[in-house]
């Protein structure tokens, strides 16, 4: 009887390793380097817990600017701030509104979308779709239903609530939605473009006295509770590929969008505390001052959300 060798041997195909251009098994969306992955726990708990407090800042402005005679006292002075300067300044805010529509959502939506179906990201592109409709469903219900402004000033039409802003929640949830579903080295600068626009389009509806500060601070923190949110319930779809390279500059970015919030928000706290009797002290109308510390409050809440939304992004999608 012949014996047994390596060519007689039953042959046994060992598994190949994965490639860069291999996708996953038939029905699996993701590529063949991120299959077998699985999200990392504690980015998700830290998502989870940022969505929370977004949530507790929204309750937290409209308790502070709605729900108090002095908060709506400062809030207003600015709203009537915006009329100094108004005629040239409008002429820069009416285009940045202008572009906020239904159609811009829709346009913006199928952008992300297609991005994250692009990349085989069927999860991903769920999520982009969740943000922005949760985000822009949230901030209606909460305008028209949840939330009322109690007629604590005697001025006319008090009692109308306007927070959270239907426009600035439009353009930070499409701006959201594409750092979500973009590849991971363009996520920084999708941030810093984001936070630009989102921060021209709060400051417009200034302008514009279409809001008060507050209704485009609560307006952010919706989006960035939906965008944290959806961090928080990734799946393998959501992670990027493993990386052997060095990782894109996103904690520079992060931390210069931290560095412009803590500068406006001080510079801003220092207006609201002059109006409120104590501070500074600026030597100009209340008004105008209120209407300087609040555009400097919106710029701020605007940077520090892009930057969160850019770490916890970051940071979730990490295999």
């Amino acid at each position: 009887m012949e014996p047994m060798t390596d060519r007689t041997l039953p042959r046994r195909d060992l598994p190949r390793p994965p490639h860069a251009g291999d996708v996953g098994s038939v029905g699996s969306p993701m590529p063949g380097r991120t299959a077998g992955l699985r999200p990392r726990v504690v980015p998700r708990v830290a998502a989870a817990v940022v969505a929370v407090l977004a949530l507790w800042g929204v309750w937290a402005t409209w308790d502070t600017f709605v729900g108090s005679g002095r908060g709506q006292h400062a809030d207003q002075l600015a709203l009537e701030g915006a009329a100094t300067g108004q005629g040239v300044l409008w002429e820069l805010a009416e285009p940045v509104l202008g572009v906020v529509s239904n159609s811009f959502v829709g346009l913006g939506l199928a952008v992300a979308v297609v991005l994250a179906l692009a990349r085989g990201r069927w999860w991903l592109a769920a999520q982009v779709a969740i943000l922005v409709a949760g985000a822009n469903l949230t901030t209606q219900l909460l305008k028209h239903v949840v939330l009322d402004r109690p007629a604590l000033l005697d001025i006319a039409r008090a009692d109308i609530n306007t927070l959270p802003s239907g426009h600035t929640t439009v353009a930070a949830s499409v701006a959201a939605g594409l750092l979500i579903a973009v590849p991971r080295r363009w996520r920084p600068l999708v941030a810093l473009a984001g936070a630009a626009y989102t921060a021209a389009t709060g400051v417009s509806t200034l302008i514009g006295q279409w809001h008060r500060p507050s209704d485009v601070v609560a307006a952010i923190l919706v989006v960035l509770a939906w965008s944290a949110g959806v961090c928080a319930l990734s799946s393998p779809s959501s992670l990027d590929e493993p990386r052997t390279g060095a990782e894109p500059g996103s904690s520079g970015v992060a931390g210069l969008l931290l560095l412009g919030a803590v500068v406006c928000g001080a510079l801003g706290l220092g207006a609201l505390g002059s109006v409120r009797g104590y501070g500074w002290g600026l030597p100009i109308g209340g008004d105008l001052t209120a209407y300087m510390g609040g555009a400097l409050g919106v710029v701020a809440v605007t940077l520090g959300s892009f930057a969160l939304m850019l770490l916890v992004r970051q940071s979730t999608a990490r295999p």
